[in-house]
């Protein structure tokens, strides 16, 4: 597989370290700099494994005192004379020059919890101070999605109690008709009542595939989730002027705010949920979910439930094809 020079400059993957045999060097100790030699057998490696931009040129910095014992750090800088890109590729050498190691560290000292706190999104489950939080990226039209929602509150319930607190943000698929404006219903309810958001989105996710009818229309099936979200707003007390002049406007600047946030933290597809900051992505096992959790809670310093059981008769959605998980990467 071929890689892009990006990926190798920022992937996290790089965090282990990929050695390659590059053969020997003649010399007793490492050279204060970079012989030309050794130069050319490493810009022959690096150009069969990288996607260069077009007609780079490469070149290497000095050795300096690497991270790993044995290892020298070095830079190879390249740059483009058919465009402006250009790049550092920052890698360790061995004293003898025999191999080569792609090394970064990270910084992990902040909790991940409180990058993917539920800040004012409609939250279920626990308390504000629940130990674990669940933030869900969600697509109301998605298969995958309704089904594993359909199992993993009850689950999460059964199991945790008040322990884990869940918001969802929305995702809405380009490739999904309605799933923006049900976004925008859902979240202009989420405004008026976390009640009332959280029994919309049960009943969207329920029969999601029967808005629009047997014809599949788009209006239709917008007119259907308008219904549903003004129905929910009046049993919960929403202000109904309010929500009616939200939904009409069909304001989609908040949905494609919380798009433009999960792509930055790497959500490609849905369903994915960050469990105090962990990416899961994918309609998983509950029981995978439970394991996640379980760690979170350690993590916390709190002892998980001893055991559980999940219902064995209504896997998550084992025959649904791949291609029906929402994937924005496509």
């Amino acid at each position: 597989m071929v890689l892009s020079y990006r990926s190798v400059r920022f992937s996290v993957l790089s965090f282990v370290l990929i050695f390659i045999f590059l053969g020997s060097v003649k010399g007793q100790s490492a050279p204060p700099s970079v012989s030309p030699e050794l130069a050319y057998r490493i810009e022959a490696m690096l150009r069969s494994k990288v996607d260069f931009p077009p007609a780079s040129s490469i070149s290497f910095g000095a050795r300096s005192p690497g991270e790993v014992p044995g290892y020298d750090r070095i830079v190879a800088h390249f740059s483009s004379s058919m465009s402006t890109q250009k790049g550092d590729i920052s890698l360790l050498v061995s004293k003898d020059g025999t191999r080569l190691a792609q090394f970064n560290t990270y910084d992990i000292s902040a909790d991940p919890k409180s990058t993917f706190s539920a800040g004012d999104r409609p939250a279920r489950g626990g308390p504000p101070t629940a130990p674990v939080v669940i933030v869900g990226y969600d697509d109301l039209e998605c298969p995958f999605c309704g089904r594993f929602h359909a199992e993993l509150f009850p689950a999460l319930t059964n199991r945790y109690g008040d322990q884990v607190r869940i918001v969802y943000r929305s995702f809405p698929s380009e490739g999904h008709p309605w799933a923006m404006h049900a976004a925008v219903d859902t979240d202009c309810l989420g405004t008026e009542s976390a009640p009332a958001y959280w029994a919309a989105v049960d009943q969207i996710h329920a029969h999601a595939a029967e808005y629009g009818g047997t014809e599949r229309s788009l209006v239709k099936a917008e007119q259907q989730l308008d219904a549903i979200v003004t129905n929910e707003g009046r049993v919960f007390h929403a202000d109904e002027a309010v929500l009616h002049a939200c939904i009409k406007k069909q304001d989609t600047t908040q949905q494609n705010t919380s798009i433009r946030s999960g792509i930055e933290l790497g959500v490609s597809k849905t369903p994915t949920v960050f469990i105090n900051g962990a990416k899961i992505d994918g309609a998983v096992p509950i029981t995978f979910v439970f394991e996640m959790v379980d760690k979170a809670l350690k993590a916390e310093g709190i002892a998980p439930p001893m055991s559980y059981q999940v219902k064995q008769a209504s896997p998550v959605a084992p025959h649904l094809p791949v291609n029906t998980i929402n994937d924005r990467s496509q």
